[in-house]
């Protein structure tokens, strides 16, 4: 067995209390700017604004995040994140296809239910907003986990044999598509968008007809 590791001490603990608070601060500041774009549009998201509404100073937002396009950053990149939690709570299904097929409606729920997230992932919310390519190439991180169920899928002889990214950003974007257009009104349920998933994975499939869900 091996040691005990030694008590963090006075400045240890400090160090980690202080790391905490950030955290929480950040996350406060974030939920804040989130909901501030929700409910009042992206006018609302001044610095001077934030700060006040979270109850802090605005050198607090600036230390965090250094201007507005950090925190817009931050909030597109929390968005994502919450996607990726939102797939990853989806249970997982001994046959990959079912399971594959199960994300498919985990992530039409995870775009209606953060539309503040969801607007400056996806659309633009944000005017003059650039994410970077760090932040994008975390974003696309974001649903690795359609990548892996893709390539489960391919192990296990549903899939031709090919690179899961392909496929997934093939399926990523036909599930967009959808969202998109129910979210602008010209949708008035799932029943398009889950015809549309499932026939973009039925492309791909070795065979047509093992699908657990009929197009």
């Amino acid at each position: 067995m091996g040691s005990p590791a030694p008590p963090l001490g006075l400045q240890g603990a400090y160090s980690a209390g202080s790391r905490s608070s950030h955290d929480e601060l950040r996350g406060r500041l974030i939920s804040v700017a989130g909901e501030l774009l929700l409910t009042h549009g992206p006018d609302s998201l001044t610095v001077r604004r934030i700060a006040t509404e979270a109850g802090c100073s605005t050198t607090v937002v600036y230390t965090m995040f250094g201007n507005k396009e950090g925190l817009a950053e931050a909030l597109y990149l929390e968005g994502f994140e919450r996607f990726r939690l939102r797939l990853a709570a989806v249970p997982r299904r001994s046959d990959p296809l079912e399971y594959l097929t199960s994300l498919g409606p985990a992530y039409r729920e995870a775009c209606l239910a953060e539309p503040g997230y969801y607007s400056v992932m996806f659309e633009k919310a944000i005017p003059g907003f650039e994410p970077s390519e760090r932040a994008r190439t975390l974003a696309r991180a974001a649903v690795n986990i359609l990548d892996r169920a893709i390539a489960d899928c391919i192990s296990a002889g549903y899939i031709v044999p090919t690179q899961p990214r392909k496929i997934a950003d093939c399926l990523w974007a036909a599930a967009q598509g959808a969202v998109s257009l129910e979210r602008a009104g010209h949708l008035r349920d799932d029943r398009v968008y889950l015809s549309v998933t499932l026939a973009a994975i039925s492309r791909y499939l070795v065979r047509k007809d093992v699908l657990p869900v009929p197009l």
